[in-house]
């Protein structure tokens, strides 16, 4: 069964039962300056008046929102146009302040991804780390493939590992009897002994501390410790909710490890089937170079290398233009050429998270942990700019539309306007259905080569994930486990197994750049998609501006404004739409061969005895040859071009549905229906000036911005040598 989407917090609301249920209490801010402290001053006031916008508009929506619901809580008969504004009021009441930016850390085990994350948010003992005087209290194992949950498994230390870590924390802290007064001072504030205290009383309870080694061992925890020592969670969120993708490899594994390769292939999926914009390699630990063997093997530079800084710094160099250059070609081969993420000017960062807390080589900009922090800053201000811009103007426009509401006179032509503008909405949604096809048409021609490539090596390519260089010893029961999962085995020292995925490559390699390229932002020529959407959009506001001007509408200011804001809502939320399929159209491919080929896996995992991986490899082989005899290829190609059909059929009929809802409600003044609605001019008004406010929001931010940067050109400390 098909399954369907509906916009979320975009365009009218059903009218049930809940009508009249109270929006949800603004949230609590009192953390508002503790977030504000990681950002510049130019920054914060930024953040700050947005807030202060974004605040002031809901306590607006809020009270047209009761207004509204007192004039009408004793009618029984509401008009559609006055149930429409309470359920848009209440939906923009209830919309989250901000969507959270998901940024990606994927790395192979001591990486140093909570070591980057700890410097970046300038926690030093945030998360605990391996190699400091207080290890981790626990292993984290995180299982995820193209799926719709990931499942991550938290090992517990055994009985014996954690009294050697009990003896570590009690020796810890016990440690401040022995010094003196202003010591113990010291010592008090350091992050190790708070971190020993949080764990201890996290376990034992408050009082924990105090006590010694032998008194915690008969302690009773607080918790209930599972037998097993594993704790299992299973969640929806994936790779594909994230909007950069950071894949982490130290420097010593950076060259000839294939962990993060595997894992740029995989974040390079992201971006064409989730909503990932941006990707980076960070390479870690680059405070670690031993100068003699570095000197040693060195190609570069005809400079003689007088310190090991300088050696940091040269290497860092050099492996930020080759890592580069690498990882440009191939993103060129999966992506359209005017991708965002090809425009970065960085796509490789070399970070070190201990000199960035030492400085004993590296300044703190050299270790490129500020950078990653300014990119996170940066993001988090664009994208509350434009939220507050986009809920602001939405709100601007609802009350416009429902001021107007108290105004009974009607012009002769209204209803001669509101017909000549539903008519061109009818001709340019057709329009948009012609350009959606244009766009899906590009897809035809490289499915099908990546079809005839398919068929002509999928056996060399099944062979391949079939076949092991040390024979069958030990490969019984991973590829019992392959066919259990149907064709997919994911594992924690093994590399990542999906025959599903692999004998579907050849046609991914075809469809990867023109399937971006429909997906992408950019003109609205060739096979985007997004931009089609986008001028149909203007195409509706220009209209409206000019019968509004042509025809004299009497409230031509509110009328205008509220349907040019209405269709940006409508039209917003179909982006959404868009990229929320976009996931299930990539993934069409390989859905579809695993269900081909589930009958041959299951008869598989049922085989057992002498030879049994052998005849398991046999009916795979069978198996995988009668679907392909059959069409297996040829059907997912099928199904893929449905997806996108069904794209086009839902983007057409949610726009015309909600359009069409749009301009009844435009066009129901004056019918006597709506005398005794409350006032609202007083709102509208506010309203009113909370939108001028906008630009000079932004005008401000500009100056600061300007400023800052005067300011950072002019400073005396950059280019300060590091600390002897």
């Amino acid at each position: 069964m098909e399954e369907t989407e509906d916009f979320v917090g975009q365009g009218p609301h059903p009218v049930d039962d809940g009508l009249y249920t109270e929006p949800t209490k603004k949230r609590r801010r009192s953390d508002r300056d503790q977030r504000f402290r990681a950002f510049p001053s130019v920054e914060q006031s930024a953040l700050k008046e947005y807030e202060k916008l974004e605040s002031r508009t809901r306590r607006v929506l809020s009270n047209t929102y009761q207004k509204l619901i007192h004039s009408v809580f004793l009618d029984d008969s509401i008009p559609n146009g006055v149930k429409y504004l309470i359920n848009r009021l209440l939906a923009l009441i209830e919309k989250p302040s901000l969507d959270p930016i998901y940024i990606g850390l994927f790395g192979s085990t001591g990486a140093g991804k909570s070591s980057l994350i700890n410097a970046i948010i300038q926690q030093a003992m945030f998360l605990p780390v391996s190699g400091e005087s207080i290890c981790t209290s626990c292993i984290v194992q995180v299982s995820s493939g193209s799926c719709e949950q990931y499942e991550a498994k938290i090992h517990l230390l055994s009985d014996q590992e954690w009294k050697e870590e009990l003896k570590n924390l009690t020796k810890l802290l016990h440690r401040t009897e022995e010094l003196d007064r202003e010591e113990a001072d010291a010592w008090d504030r350091d992050d190790a002994m708070e971190e020993a205290i949080w764990k201890l009383q996290m376990l034992y309870g408050n009082g924990a501390e105090r006590k010694n080694y032998e008194e915690l061992l008969r302690a009773k925890p607080k918790g209930k410790i599972p037998t097993s020592r594993i704790i299992t969670l299973k969640a929806e969120e994936t790779i594909d909710k994230c909007s950069v993708i950071w894949v982490i490899s130290d420097i010593e594994r950076v060259s000839g490890g294939r962990a993060h390769e595997d894992l740029l292939n995989e974040s390079i999926k992201a971006c064409q089937r989730g909503f990932c914009r941006d990707i980076a390699l960070v390479v870690t630990k680059t405070d670690k170079l031993h100068l003699p063997e570095y000197l040693r093997e060195r190609k570069v530079g005809n400079r003689a290398i007088q310190s090991q800084r300088e050696a940091i710094l040269e290497r860092n160099g050099v492996i930020k233009l080759q890592k580069n250059r690498i990882l440009k070609e191939k993103l060129k081969t999966k992506l359209p050429m005017d991708s965002k993420v090809l425009e970065a000017s960085d796509l490789v960062y070399t970070v070190s998270a201990q000199e960035y807390w030492q400085q004993a080589l590296l300044t703190e900009e050299e270790t490129e942990i500020p950078k990653l922090r300014g990119y996170i800053r940066k993001s988090l201000l664009d994208k509350k700019r434009r939220m507050v811009t986009e809920y602001v103007t939405e709100a601007f426009g609802l009350l416009l539309l429902t001021d107007s509401f108290n105004c009974m006179e009607n012009l002769p032509n209204e209803h001669l306007c509101m017909s000549g503008l539903r008519r061109f909405v009818e001709e340019k949604i057709q329009l948009l259905e012609k350009a959606i096809d244009q766009c899906f048409a590009h897809m035809e021609r490289p499915l099908q080569e990546g079809v005839r490539n398919a068929k002509a090596s999928y056996r060399r390519i099944l062979g391949a994930c079939l076949v092991r260089s040390r024979g069958n010893q030990g490969f019984h029961q991973t590829l019992k486990a392959v066919c259990l999962k149907n064709g997919i085995y994911a594992s924690r020292t093994l590399t990542r197994i999906d025959l599903n995925e692999a004998i579907t490559q050849p046609i991914y390699d075809q469809i990867d750049p023109v399937f971006g390229g429909i997906f992408r932002a950019g003109k609205p020529t060739g096979s985007a998609l997004l931009p089609h959407v986008e001028a149909f959009k203007h195409s509706l506001q220009e209209k409206m501006m000019e019968i509004g001007v042509r025809s004299g509408w009497k409230y031509d200011s509110y009328k205008k404004s509220f349907l040019i804001q209405e269709i940006s809502a409508i039209l917003g939320g179909l982006e959404g739409y868009i990229l929320r399929k976009k996931r299930r159209i990539y993934e069409s491919l390989t859905t579809s061969v695993q269900n081909d080929l589930k009958p041959c896996y299951e008869e598989a995992a049922q085989i057992a005895g002498k030879k049994a991986c052998e005849r398991m490899k046999d009916v795979i082989r069978r198996g995988v040859d009668q679907q392909v005899a059959e069409g297996m290829f040829e059907r997912a190609q099928e199904r893929m071009q449905h997806q996108f059909q069904q794209l086009k059929n839902g983007m057409t009929e949610k726009v015309k549905g909600s359009i069409a809802t749009m301009l009844t409600l435009a066009s129901s003044q004056g019918d006597g229906l709506y005398k005794e609605l409350a006032d609202v001019k007083s709102e509208y008004k506010e309203m009113e000036k909370l939108h001028r406010g906008l630009r000079e929001v932004a005008e401000n931010a500009v100056l600061r911005r300007g400023m800052q940067d005067f300011l950072l050109k002019m400073s005396p400390s950059k280019g300060v040598p590091p600390k002897a």
